[in-house]
């Protein structure tokens, strides 16, 4: 264990040697692993901080929430034109999957509707994402409140002009006061403040519920109806856990078929997309952005190997009689070979170190650039750089090192000089 850990060192030693006394020599073999070790981590490091921001921004839904609407969520075997003529789900069959489709924890129609100015006194803020829920959706999402209350059912059924506002609304229209109890104004309708939502912060593409406001949806049909272009409605459900899954959603296809009073040899007019489905689709773009990421990057990596062995060759090269001699002084054919490869591993672990401090201040700036966006190094990209690194050093230093190894001292004494 000694004589390796002394062939380390001086393995250590003669690179450091190599870095200074040979500085643009090493600069250029050193560049295709840096490069090649920062674009396969920056990828990962991108498409990870990616993944983890759009879980964050769908935790607060179970996986296997379902969206019925007229659209999908991915590829379709329907046409195009065809899905367009899809007919909207109504409130009425909110109410009938309530009533008939069994194992469901809760069932929510939804409205998707414009964006409005909300104001208070002198106070106002345009703009401003209005959500139109019944009041299952605070179970389905499972909502927090910061002050007062969501509100009820018969609120919900009613059309009660009553409203939830975000954190940051909140805090916009009445500073440090109590919201509760207030009147605003939207849509050309007062609506009486009774809760406001935990501050959850920003979500993936900026927005998040601090900058929404929530009031019941009928009374949003009051206001535009049940047949406006500019809205957009959908239902939302969440079965119970440990079910089928499977069979739960043929059941509930089949029940929704009948409410709309299908043939046999009709298709479905409307589409159930389970959030799982959703972030399928999400982890296949993230795998084919790794993959992508990999190809790209390999030929980086493959030219910093050549680099690295051509290093490495001149290295033999220069130090053919240091070879000679230490083999006459009994030297044997593995120590040559360890101190080679070990150079060649330590050359290359510096080129990857360089690479991944380079991801590390990107990924600071990064984040510090994007506002809420947290752009993730995580410790299995750096070992997993360290490691490709290790490899390629190992790979690109195996046959210049047994070339080494095999030198006759004499001859190794005679060329070198």
């Amino acid at each position: 264990m000694i004589i390796y850990l002394r062939v380390l060192r001086e393995s250590f030693n003669f690179a450091i040697n190599a870095l200074t006394t040979n500085k643009l020599r090493t600069f250029l073999s050193l560049l295709g692993v840096t490069i090649g070790i920062f674009s396969i981590i920056a990828v990962l490091a991108a498409v990870d901080s990616l993944k983890n921001e759009i879980n964050d921004s769908i935790s607060s839904l179970d996986n296997s929430t379902i969206i019925i609407m007229r659209f999908n969520f991915g590829p379709s075997d329907v046409p195009r034109w065809k899905s367009e003529q899809f007919p909207d789900v109504s409130y009425e069959e909110y109410q009938y999957i309530k009533r008939n489709v069994p194992n469901t924890k809760a069932v929510s129609f939804t409205l998707n509707v414009p964006r409005t100015a909300i104001k208070y006194e002198e106070n106002s803020i345009s703009n401003v994402d209005v959500g139109a829920i019944t009041h299952e959706y605070y179970d389905i999402e499972s909502l927090q409140i910061a002050e007062g209350r969501f509100f009820n059912e018969a609120e919900s059924n009613s059309g009660t002009p009553v409203i939830v506002l975000g954190d940051e609304i909140a805090k916009t229209l009445f500073s440090s006061s109590s919201p509760l109890g207030k009147k605003i104004r939207l849509y050309g309708r007062k609506f009486t403040v009774i809760g406001v939502l935990k501050k959850e912060g920003s979500g993936l593409f900026g927005e998040s519920k601090d900058t929404t406001v929530l009031l019941p949806v009928n009374m949003a049909r009051k206001i535009f109806g049940d047949n406006n272009k500019s809205t957009f409605p959908q239902i939302i459900v969440k079965p119970e856990k440990g079910i089928d899954n499977e069979g739960y959603i043929a059941d509930l296809t089949q029940k929704i078929r009948m409410a709309r009073g299908l043939k046999p040899d009709d298709i479905n007019d409307f589409f159930i997309n389970q959030l799982k489905g959703f972030k399928d689709v999400i982890d296949d773009i993230t795998g084919t952005m790794n993959g992508i990421g990999w190809v790209i990057s390999g030929f980086s990596l493959l030219v910093g190997g050549f680099g690295i062995a051509n290093i490495m060759f001149v290295s033999v090269k220069e130090r053919t009689n240091l070879i000679g001699i230490q083999k006459s002084l009994g030297a044997k054919n593995k120590f040559i070979l360890f101190q080679f490869l070990f150079e060649a591993v330590i050359l290359s672990l510096i080129g990857g170190l360089i690479g991944l401090i380079l991801v590390f201040v990107v990924s600071v700036m990064a984040s510090s650039f994007s506002g809420d966006f947290n752009f993730v190094l995580s410790p299995w990209n750096m070992f997993l750089g360290t490691a490709i690194s290790a490899i390629i050093g190992l790979i690109s230093g195996i046959i210049p090192a047994i070339s080494a190894s095999k030198l006759d001292p004499v001859e190794a004494i005679r060329t070198g000089q």
